[in-house]
């Protein structure tokens, strides 16, 4: 049986998911600018929100990866790159390219409904992290295998810098086969230098 605990909960995980949209907040709020109106938006209250969340999720995503400072000294077996996986949340990026009204309800309702359903498997399968603001601001993906506790683990591992097979890295878990690296070991490898 799975240990609950080891779940990314699900306010953080809907944090997650939301920053990973925030771009296309920002797209869709590009859209909603018109001259002509006295507010220079079609619809103030939603634009207005959609401005408010993106910015938000974004910065505590941001200030959230950056705040890991401890974790656990492992040796890494094998790594590879992943953060071409980040291109998958690029498929709901296409409403972008239609035409959406944020005034009418029905609209809005419809994108909530259908990015509730995304953030439902995103959350279920764990891939919640797969993120693109973490992409823009400089944080890959890499598919680790590497020896905790006599034990050999295979996961994802969110970092800054390359991981490469024989490293020796500061990872803190996260969930059952997500792990992040420890700002510390990016300082004590600058350190070491």
């Amino acid at each position: 049986m799975a240990d609950s605990s080891l779940r990314l909960r699900p306010f953080v995980s809907l944090i997650l998911f939301i920053s990973a949209y925030s771009p296309l907040m920002f797209i869709m709020l590009i859209k909603q600018i018109n001259f002509e109106m006295p507010y220079c938006v079609n619809s103030p209250l939603a634009s207005l929100i959609l401005l408010i969340v993106a910015t938000l999720s974004s910065v505590v995503i941001i200030l959230t990866v950056k705040s890991v400072r401890t974790g656990l000294v492992v040796t890494v077996n094998k790594a590879s790159n992943k953060s071409g996986d980040m291109f998958g949340y690029t498929i709901p990026y296409m409403i972008s390219f239609m035409r959406i009204d944020l005034g009418n309800w029905q609209t809005v309702v419809a994108i909530i409904l259908f990015l509730l359903v995304l953030f439902i498997m995103a959350y279920r399968t764990q891939t919640v992290f797969i993120n693109p603001i973490l992409a823009i601001a400089g944080y890959m993906l890499i598919d680790c295998t590497f020896k905790r506790d006599d034990k050999e683990i295979q996961a994802m591992v969110i970092t800054r810098k390359p991981i490469c097979a024989g490293d020796s890295v500061c990872l803190d878990r996260l969930s059952h086969y997500l792990y992040i690296r420890s700002q510390s070991d990016y300082q004590n490898k600058e350190e070491s230098v």
